[in-house]
């Protein structure tokens, strides 16, 4: 049960906690796509993708002995990757809406039917969600956490993150429906 994770990538990331530069450019290599779609989901913003995804291999390199390898490292990656992008947009502009925490949950029956939509439509509206939405609805529905873990990741409250990813859902919604009565 306590076993460590079995990492694909273990030789390389050892050779880089040696100080090997060569296989730090492959980890790099490795993850530094998956890792910038990450960043710009949260971010919405080609360069402070790049830079969350810069500072967030270097914090990666600096501290890879606290990698234990439990968990994939792709994993443990992407949770710094998370961390800087929404640092970043802290510091662009003190960043997620405060919501009040007394909202209801929004019936199935209101959630846009994405077999009708493009992929890039869909994009596009979430493109154009304030950043706290965006953050939320990211992190939930396209990097799998939970609300307890996103809350716990932003500093927000459970029902909250729960408050932003419904009102992202409601503008995601309204976003797509003015695209049709305006094309």
């Amino acid at each position: 049960m306590g076993e460590k994770f079995q990492n694909i990538h273990a030789e390389i990331i050892e050779r880089c906690l040696e100080g090997d530069r060569y296989a730090q450019n492959q980890l790099y290599k490795l993850y530094s796509k998956a890792m910038f779609n990450v960043s710009y989901r949260i971010t919405n913003n080609f360069d402070d993708a790049e830079d969350a995804l810069q500072e967030a291999f270097i914090s990666a390199f600096k501290n890879l002995t606290s990698y234990k390898g439990d968990a994939a490292f792709g994993a443990w990656l992407k949770r710094i990757v998370i961390n800087k992008s929404i640092n970043l947009i802290k510091k662009r502009h003190s960043g997620l809406e405060e919501v009040s925490e007394d909202v209801g949950e929004e019936s199935d029956d209101q959630e846009v039917k994405v077999d009708q939509l493009s992929v890039e439509r869909i994009k596009r509206a979430i493109e154009k969600l304030p950043d706290g939405y965006r953050v939320v609805f990211s992190l939930y529905l396209l990097e799998g956490y939970d609300h307890g873990e996103i809350a716990e990741i932003l500093g927000i409250t459970e029902s909250t993150s729960k408050s932003q990813f419904n009102r992202s859902k409601k503008k995601i919604k309204e976003i797509l429906e003015k695209e049709v009565i305006y094309e």
